[in-house]
């Protein structure tokens, strides 16, 4: 079956990804977007025609690609294409089309991520900045307080209903990447926060976050409008200028902050990946680094350079 054109073969592949492998619509818009730059560049090409060589000229094609920010694609955003291309080769061999195996394409060696992450003192002014004495400032104090708690992704927090949290056993349960299931434990501090703001709300609206201002924030029943990922990122932005940070401020800064909170604590990495929910311990090492600093004054603490 290597006349197979590609570009049936991707549709295929793309409904294959929903409907078999249950993956979310974004992560299947992300790979038809990647897969789509393969025939932007090589045209209405057949699997078969999908090569070494081919590849590599695409790889270089991708390297000069530009974007608005940038004349060149970071490696890690050409992985991501590569990553994809992979996944639909492995779907070809298995259905019985005649492909180039998967792992023949070498994955591009990218910089590792630098990892910002905030200290106790930033943390406490970041939390210090929304006017509690508003439903926004309430609502964005107990989304502050509860990102640092959890290590959510401000996907999975923006997704969560008033019926998910359980604030007496202070634990529950959250779909994050690939459609995994991981238990999400909060702080009592983010339970306290979490609380006063359920408690003020008047509404029926099943959404946990939700917009207070805006043409959009109340629909035609009357309900309000689930708060967007993007609202949230430009509220912690927002308050971490306030709050006379330096340093880029996001929702995963709260999830680094959490993360490496943990670490330096005495967490074993494997307690955070589960707790982080990724599925490769690999990516969870981007946080060893951060705490190399604190292993080095822990071995001047404690290790006796004076023996005998």
């Amino acid at each position: 079956m290597g006349s197979v054109l590609f570009a049936k073969a991707k549709i295929d592949f793309l409904e294959y990804m929903e409907i078999e492998q249950n993956r979310s619509q974004k992560t299947i818009r992300n790979y038809d977007h990647y897969l789509t730059r393969l025939s932007d560049f090589a045209g209405d090409i057949r699997v078969g025609d999908i090569d070494i060589e081919l590849i590599r000229k695409w790889r270089l094609w991708l390297n000069r690609l530009g974007t608005n920010s940038s004349d060149e694609l970071q490696k890690t955003t050409q992985n991501y294409h590569l990553i994809a291309l992979r996944s639909f080769l492995k779907y070809c061999t298995k259905h019985d089309i005649a492909a180039l195996p998967a792992d023949k394409i070498e994955l591009a060696r990218a910089q590792r991520k630098q990892v910002t992450f905030l200290n106790p003192e930033e943390l406490d002014r970041l939390f210090a900045q929304p006017k509690i004495d508003t439903m926004p400032g309430l609502r964005d104090r107990a989304i502050l307080e509860l990102l640092f708690s959890s290590g959510l992704r401000v996907s999975e927090l923006v997704g969560l209903d008033k019926e998910h949290i359980n604030l007496k056993r202070r634990e529950f349960m959250v779909r994050g990447k690939g459609q995994k299931d991981r238990p999400i434990f909060i702080s009592e501090g983010a339970a306290h926060w979490l609380q006063q703001y359920m408690d003020k709300r008047q509404d029926t609206t099943r959404p946990l976050f939700i917009r207070y201002s805006g043409r959009k924030a109340v629909d035609t029943s009357g309900n309000y409008h689930r708060l967007t990922a993007r609202s949230v990122q430009r509220m912690i932005a927002r308050s971490a200028i306030l709050a006379g940070i330096t340093k880029h401020v996001s929702p995963h800064t709260l999830r680094h902050s959490f993360a490496t909170d943990l670490l330096m604590n005495g967490a074993d990495l494997r307690s955070v990946q589960a707790l982080l929910g990724h599925s490769n311990i690999s990516t969870t090492q981007i946080y060893t680094h951060v705490t190399d600093p604190h292993l080095k004054s822990v071995h001047e603490k404690f290790h006796n350079k004076e023996a005998g």
